[in-house]
């Protein structure tokens, strides 16, 4: 019998316990979730000491982790489609004009990509200030594998699409298959979808008031249901969150990190940047920082612990309805575009810290403006269709042009870096 595994379970079993006595007092989720991750980091570091990153009885463990924080994980998967078409739908219903909606999705969508051309700037800066460059680095067995899945697997699907062919894919074809995540823009698609739903509920209300109210109501209740469902889920984030953490603290390897020191330093600056950033923009337009912050305090613990942007999506609706107070077509907008469009941290400043890092050793200069302008534009514009499903973002990783050369030559940082992942605040991966 593995008595240092049961044990393990069991003192993960009485911290859950402990943890949800905190029901009984009147805290705010954001508070539980800060107990949640203390508890985690505390337990996690535990475990790394008696046990080492390496150990069998650690890795058993993390598996009994697991049906708590991947768990949760994929609660918030399940009501993510279901969540995206009734908010849509929803928004697009309220509007008062069906002709603000072009207006809308354009600022919307500008607003996603200005933000990650910023962050792909930022990439190449703070590469450049440290001098980071793939010379010299090697890939493990687990790199190596990953790659070849990659190439495998992933690489037909969307290397050789042009920019044309990437906004046609965001065309929903068929909204059922769709609505279960099949493809790697479905959030855009049912996005899409629901807008159109939408549109024409407002048609029918100006052709047919009684028919127009009647289905006006239907998307109301369905709104409210699914609401309820995702409040349902949030009361879990405590907990999903202990184990995650626990998760990532125990399994890290302190070797694997101090290898790739540098570029996680970086990163870590990279990502400090944008949040200043992110945090001007709040100001100019009237929204004080630390309070933003702290409302969505919850959102972005648990996108650090969970790498998932798409689990990521109830959380942020639950924290700009009931925190922050929006509820406008805007917002519903940009909240759920940006799972696919625009994400600063592995649509921005990752693919072109990457490039960067990749161009000495295909002989070109990291430094050169025209191969810098030319960089941020690819970035840019490729942020368009990053799902919050690791595999694709590791394919565009893999698959940027660093010149002639790929940045997903075995010998670049693509690979490497993933040990880092896990400390980018702004990463989402499954």
């Amino acid at each position: 019998m593995n008595f240092p595994l049961i044990a393990n379970v069991v003192v993960f079993a009485v911290l859950l316990f402990a943890l949800g006595q905190t029901r009984h007092k009147q805290w705010s989720l954001a508070r539980k979730v800060l107990v949640g991750l203390a508890t985690g980091v505390v337990f996690g570091l535990a475990l790394q000491l008696i046990y080492g990153s390496d150990s069998q009885v650690l890795k058993d463990s993390i598996q009994w982790f697991n049906i708590v924080g991947n768990g949760y994980v994929q609660l918030l998967q399940m009501i993510v489609m279901p969540l995206v078409f009734a908010s849509i739908l929803s928004a697009v219903a309220r509007l008062h004009n069906a002709s603000q909606l072009g207006k809308i999705s354009f600022l919307s969508i500008g607003t996603l990509l200005f933000t990650t051309l910023i962050a792909a700037l930022v990439g190449v800066l703070v590469t450049n200030m440290f001098g980071l460059t793939a010379e010299g680095l090697v890939q493990g067995s687990a790199e190596t594998a990953r790659l070849n899945a990659i190439q495998s697997n992933y690489v037909g699907k969307v290397a050789d699409l042009s920019v044309p062919q990437l906004i046609l894919s965001f065309v929903p074809k068929n909204p059922f298959a769709d609505l279960t995540g099949a493809n790697p823009t479905s959030i855009i698609s049912i996005v899409i979808f629901s807008a159109f739903l939408g549109v024409a509920a407002l048609k029918l209300l100006k052709e047919d008031v009684e028919k127009g109210q009647r289905v006006l109501t239907a998307i109301d209740t369905l709104q409210g249901w699914v609401m309820k469902l995702v409040r349902l889920v949030m009361q879990l984030t405590p907990y999903g969150v202990l184990a995650l953490m626990t998760k990532v603290v125990a399994g890290s390897n302190l070797q694997d990190i101090i290898k790739l020191g540098g570029f996680v330093v970086a990163s870590y600056i990279a990502l400090g940047i944008m949040f200043v950033v992110h945090g001007l923009l709040l100001a100019i337009n009237g929204v004080s920082p630390l309070k933003y912050f702290r409302k969505v305090w919850p959102v972005i613990t648990f996108a650090f612990t969970s790498r998932s942007s798409a689990a990521s999506i109830p959380l942020n609706v639950e924290a700009q309805t009931r925190r922050l107070g929006r509820t406008g077509v805007d917002c519903q907008l940009l909240r759920l575009l940006w799972r696919t469009i625009g994400q600063n941290g592995c649509a921005g400043i990752y693919p072109a810290m990457l490039a960067v890092m990749v161009a000495p050793t295909v002989g070109i200069n990291p430094l050169d403006p025209m191969w810098i302008a030319t960089l941020v534009g690819i970035v840019t514009v490729s942020s368009a269709g990053v799902a919050g499903v690791g595999r694709r973002r590791d394919l565009r990783r893999a698959d940027r042009p660093a010149g002639d050369g790929p940045a997903g030559d075995p010998g670049s940082p693509a690979h490497l870096r993933r040990t880092a992942d896990r400390y980018g605040a702004y990463r989402a991966e499954r």
